[in-house]
């Protein structure tokens, strides 16, 4: 059996990123909503000022799946933490151990930069995923609601500005 190899993407790597967005939003059921280009990823995940780092998770040279984080900020702890944006295994190589490898790997990018927590969402419906993450001890965050402000929503808030 392979090893997994867990790597950073390069700009290299950009077409394969894309890839592996348009393949988590098939799964969850949001193809429609993806918006990405290889020009855009390019631009915010490897340009000059990236928004996010990507991992890949390869298998026997072929990628197998893929982790997008990005640092973000808790007050309460005054410390900083990992969002963990998308995380995703093509179908084919699911049951065995690469999304556990994504997390102990991202764990430890956290443990090594002194973060204090990793954080993410899911989506309800996704059992095969919440029964994985509670397997490794992470607890929903009871009482919070996710809230996302965009399109032409963000747009009229920002130009109301003034």
């Amino acid at each position: 059996m392979p090893t997994i190899e867990i790597r950073p993407a390069t700009a290299a790597d950009t077409s394969l990123v894309l890839e592996m967005i348009k393949g988590l939003a098939e799964y969850e059921r949001l193809l429609d909503e993806v918006e990405a280009t290889e020009d855009r990823v390019r631009q915010t995940l490897f340009g000059p000022d990236p928004s996010a780092e990507t991992i890949l998770a390869c298998d026997g040279g072929t990628c197998a799946g893929f982790a997008v984080f990005f640092r973000t900020y808790s007050t309460f702890l005054a410390q900083p933490g990992l969002y963990l944006e998308d995380l995703f295994v093509r179908p084919e190589y699911r049951g065995r151990g690469i999304g556990l490898a994504l997390l102990r790997h991202l764990a430890a990018i956290a443990h090594q930069r002194g973060y204090g927590r990793i954080e993410w969402g899911v989506l309800d419906w996704n059992q095969p995923a919440i029964n994985f993450y509670e397997s490794l001890g992470a607890r929903p965050m009871t009482g919070w609601s996710k809230y996302r402000l965009s399109g032409e929503a963000l747009t009229a808030l920002g130009s109301a500005e003034g």
